[in-house]
């Protein structure tokens, strides 16, 4: 996808230690979080059943700034948490919340009113290359913990279960564009991002994600559905979000 021209008004930031950490979740509970117009997808497993699917995205901002003040730039961790939808026929995300390690918060969260959160995090990550040899990460907010501690695998992204190929996997869990959440105002708003296709390998390990277990989607100690990795990718935020038009 062409890359759009950016505004002064747009995030830009190069991710460092991109994880993505998916769980398999009761559609039907799922749901009771969307507003009309939005559905959860549903994605048959391998053995037969029939789930929607949760992210918790977790990486390290690093040259981060709005276009708009170039000469102020931030390095902090970032997790974004959200959950694969539908709004007609069309697939984006539903963004629960993202968590920020910077006093940066503060601008989405009363500027715009968006549900993001100050956490503390810390990291340690030990690449061969672009592949992973381990990744730690441990954030602590006033409402939840998440943890991972990760070993790569060497392997690729490859079809995974829920999927009907390797596209497919790719459209959905590391290609979506456009998302949508729920302002603190309980109004509903909309804003996309820019990335190129993201070149991710397979991890495995201890992850936990206490935000998803809180809103009873993932139960306490339940294995994720797949963790992909990327050492490094550049992300644009179109931003500030707007509101979100009627439903179709």
């Amino acid at each position: 996808m062409e890359r759009p021209r950016p505004r002064l008004t747009d995030v830009s930031s190069d991710l460092l230690d991109f994880v993505i950490t998916t769980f398999d979740v009761d559609a039907e509970v799922l749901s009771r979080f969307l507003p009309d117009g939005f559905t959860a997808e549903r994605f048959t497993l391998q053995d037969g059943g029939s789930r929607a699917f949760v992210s918790a995205v977790s990486f390290l901002n690093t040259n981060f700034f709005v276009r708009f003040a170039p000469f102020v730039r931030l390095s902090c961790g970032q997790t974004n948490y959200r959950a694969y939808i539908k709004r007609g026929d069309a697939r984006a995300v539903w963004f629960f919340g993202t968590g920020l390690g910077s006093v940066f918060v503060n601008m989405p969260r009363h500027l715009w009113r968006l549900p993001w959160h100050h956490m503390h995090v810390e990291r340690k990550s030990e690449w061969n290359g672009d592949q992973l040899r381990e990744l730690h990460w441990h954030a602590r907010a006033e409402d939840a913990e998440e943890k991972l501690d990760l070993r790569g695998t060497g392997r690729p992204l490859a079809q995974l279960s829920g999927f009907d190929s390797l596209a497919h996997t790719h459209e959905v869990l590391t290609h979506p564009l456009t998302g949508y959440l729920s302002r603190r105002d309980e109004r509903v708003v909309t804003y996309g991002v820019w990335h190129d296709l993201l070149v991710v390998e397979q991890a495995e390990g201890h992850a936990r994600f206490e935000k998803f277990e809180r809103l009873g989607l993932v139960q306490p100690g339940q294995a994720p559905h797949s963790v992909l990795v990327q050492r490094a990718t550049h992300f644009d935020v179109h931003l500030p979000p707007r509101k979100c038009a009627p439903s179709p």
